[in-house]
């Protein structure tokens, strides 16, 4: 049993309710927030949760083993290394942190404490991605060619009134970084690593300081391509995903937050394959989808059967491709991964 105090009650309380689905793996011991009756309006009335206001204090608590922080992003990496430095794990919201400079020295920091960081990418959870991996592992997929993603959703002047949102201070990044960052994460889960990529962003839609819009042509490592299309400026919120392999093509529903959530369509190249591709989508179990998925994985992580978390290592992926995005569209330049320490934007993004 992992005892988890929150940090947050923003996007902490679809935390909790994914903590909430697995009670005999984790216990939600605290929740801790500024906003102390914010917290407990979060919490109900569940007299086992301590609410509280004082970080140090979750800290300091020996029955702690894990933190999970959701707090907005420029304080990922300084409350991350509090956390890590405190010996408990962390679950941390995207993006990460703010820097690759930053990404390293947090996966310097974890490894001298010898504890976990798992950064949070939910999408890669669900019965979509489960169907398609059962596929690809049953080699009816083959060699992959090309994807395209959508990340079409509607935001306007409410969504940017909380203050840290839509400025680089706060929110240090735009739609790149804040919500295309997810689909991109399962992207490469899928696709592989990107070798190179091109990119434009651009603020169209709100009067904010950070991209609204952008269009991302990716290379990955495999040969294969993608493309990711994104805008805060559409009628609705929809997230769609399409992969072409030798083999199948297979199409995501167009749910926003949960896109591996629903059943996918999985079509053959060649008809006669349909039976097979049928087949192998009959026999799967049930799976646990979104953040309850990815906190079993985690569960799993910490009693030693790893494989199906999201690591350290993913999360700086993330935070390397985010930063190749911005220097490919403020030079126009392709730019190659991965990213040394030279790189222009290693130390920083921010304008």
């Amino acid at each position: 049993m992992t005892r988890v105090a929150i940090i947050g009650a923003g996007i902490g309380a679809q935390h909790l309710a994914g903590y909430r689905a697995l009670p005999a793996r984790f216990e939600v011991r605290t929740f801790c927030d500024l906003d102390a009756d914010r917290a407990r309006g979060v919490a109900g009335e569940d007299d086992s949760i301590t609410v509280t206001d004082d970080l140090d204090a979750v800290l300091a608590d020996p029955d702690i083993d894990l933190v999970d922080i959701c707090l907005p992003p420029h304080l990922h990496f300084p409350v991350s290394v509090k956390v890590l430095t405190a010996g408990k794990h962390v679950v941390c919201e995207k993006p990460l942190v703010r820097s690759l400079a930053e990404a390293d020295a947090l996966i310097d920091v974890a490894q001298k404490a010898g504890r976990r960081v798992f950064p949070v990418f939910q999408y890669r959870y669900g019965k979509g991605t489960a169907q398609l991996r059962a596929l690809m592992d049953a080699g009816l997929a083959g060699k992959p060619f090309a994807a395209s993603l959508e990340t079409h959703w509607n935001r306007g002047s409410d969504y940017y009134a909380v203050p840290w949102r839509g400025t680089w201070a706060g929110e240090s990044g735009g739609a790149v970084l804040g919500h295309a960052i997810h689909n991109h994460d399962l992207l490469c889960s899928i696709f592989g690593p990107v070798a190179e990529l091109s990119a434009s962003v651009t603020t169209r839609v709100n009067e904010i300081e950070v991209e609204d819009c952008g269009a991302i042509l990716m290379v990955h490592e495999s040969g294969a391509l993608s493309t990711s299309s994104i805008t805060l400026g559409a009628a609705m919120d929809t997230t769609r995903l399409r992969f072409t392999f030798e083999g199948l093509t297979a199409e995501s529903g167009t749910a926003p937050y949960a896109p591996a959530e629903g059943g996918w369509r999985f079509t053959a190249r060649a008809p006669r394959d349909q039976a097979a591709i049928d087949q192998v989508l009959a026999g799967l179990p049930a799976t646990l989808a979104g953040y309850a998925g990815y906190f079993d994985a985690i569960a799993d992580a910490l009693e030693g059967r790893g494989g199906r978390e999201v690591t350290l290592e993913d999360g700086r992926q993330s935070i390397e491709l985010v930063t190749a995005v911005y220097y490919a569209a403020r030079t126009g330049q392709r730019v190659s991964l991965p990213l040394s320490r030279a790189a222009p934007l290693y130390e920083s993004w921010l304008p």
